[in-house]
């Protein structure tokens, strides 16, 4: 059974036919969509326009994701996962977002992750959904408290999903009474965020041992200690022989003030594979380039750089910095066994000041990737972890049913 792009019979939002991303993808009872803003062409001045109050735009991109799902023959009732990109000017009024969620999903408690971005490439949205479903709604693992939970953002539930795929609600530094954890100290937040994750995994039968990614968003002042995470990391991860994929972005801020990280962080019940193509620089890493999890392939977030050299290539250069960055990608897939029709999602991070340039992507995935075309969320970041890189990449992908 393969991917299949979904084509809702009516999607009057927006003509989606002829991008290097699709709406959703589905693949029997399970389904995928890209990220969507209330983004709606408008003929009279020939562009996509966003508009509205964050209640507005919330309904309009829940409606948007949900036709989606719809087209693939699912339901609200089916949802798994929920990842909510909200920008830091929306960020103010998130409350009017999750009210909506919460009037739209009612009882059912799917997991939901929130990402805080600098901006969303229509300056006017100031929030991105993106949703994960399962025939049956997948499995609760955890019910969602009626008081926030430590660590998490938001009081969500923990839903096993496709594949054996379990994903935590966004890790922060914020204890139960609400209060920043660490205040001022980035790898004692850093070690915090961990460390809750596995209280949250250890909840549900799994640990940290079962994490496939771990991909946290910082500010820019981490970079002069970011290193230090590597003693966390070595302690806390890979005790299982395996250690999770990894990806690093940088905002100008994040859900609280005080707050220096947060950490999302998946795992799976399947026995972790490491996926390395001869790639020595992961030897002495705490992360993986890919982690095989049942049919599932994790991967850290990849930009342009040399695997031998360590060295960043193509500086100031956004479109062959995406040819390297995809290049990378498209290779781990081949010594997978695998190919761009397998790539599942890609989330794309462009630093802020190279926006302007970030149409030279699309002919670049158009050149590499192919139909039916990953499900795809971009996002504007303040910065990356080097600051010669332009664009990172999150990349998953799915073995064929036939090859698990």
């Amino acid at each position: 059974m393969a991917l299949e792009a979904i084509k809702p019979a009516d999607f009057h939002w927006f003509p989606y036919e002829g991008f290097t991303f699709c709406l959703g993808l589905a693949e029997g009872e399970h389904a995928w969509t890209s990220g969507h803003t209330a983004a709606k062409f408008d003929p009279a001045i020939g562009k996509m326009r966003v508009e509205g109050t964050m209640q507005e735009q919330a309904r309009t991109a829940y409606a948007k994701v949900l036709t989606i799902v719809e087209g693939a023959g699912l339901s609200l009732s089916d949802i798994t996962h929920i990842t909510e990109n909200v920008t830091l000017s929306g960020l103010p009024h998130y409350a009017e977002a999750a009210a909506v969620r919460a009037e739209l999903f009612g009882a059912h408690q799917p997991t939901v992750t929130t990402v805080v971005v600098e901006r969303l490439v229509r300056s006017t949205a100031f929030l991105e959904v993106e949703l994960r479903a399962t025939k049956g709604g997948g499995t609760r693992l955890l019910a969602a408290s009626e008081e926030r939970a430590a660590g998490t953002f938001v009081p969500s539930a923990i839903v096993e999903g496709h594949d054996g795929t379990v994903h935590l609600p966004t890790m922060v530094p914020i204890d139960a009474g609400g209060d920043i954890v660490a205040p001022g100290d980035f790898v004692g937040q850093y070690r915090y965020c961990l460390e809750q994750a596995d209280v949250l995994l250890r909840q549900v039968g799994l640990s940290l041992d079962n994490a496939v990614t771990t991909y946290d968003y910082s500010t820019p002042g981490s970079r002069e200690v970011y290193r230090k995470t590597h003693r966390v990391r070595k302690e806390l991860l890979g005790n299982g022989g395996v250690y999770p994929g990894a990806g690093g972005i940088l905002m100008s801020r994040l859900h609280h003030p005080e707050q220096l990280v947060a950490i999302d962080v998946t795992a799976s019940r399947h026995p972790l594979e490491l996926v390395n193509p001869g790639w020595k620089r992961y030897d002495t890493l705490t992360y993986a380039p890919g982690v095989k999890a049942g049919r599932t392939l994790f991967m850290s977030g990849f930009a342009a750089l040399d695997m031998e050299t360590q060295e960043a290539l193509h500086p100031g250069d956004l479109g062959a910095q995406a040819e390297a960055t995809y290049g990378a990608i498209l290779h781990l897939l081949r010594y997978a066994g695998l190919g761009p029709e397998h790539l599942l999602s890609t989330i794309e991070f462009c630093v802020e000041r190279e926006l302007r340039n970030y149409r030279a992507v699309a002919p670049v995935r158009e050149r590499l990737l192919t139909a039916p075309w990953p499900a795809s969320t971009g996002a504007i970041c303040a910065d990356l972890l080097r600051p010669e890189f332009l664009l990172e990449v999150f990349p998953t992908a799915l073995y064929p049913a036939e090859a698990a």
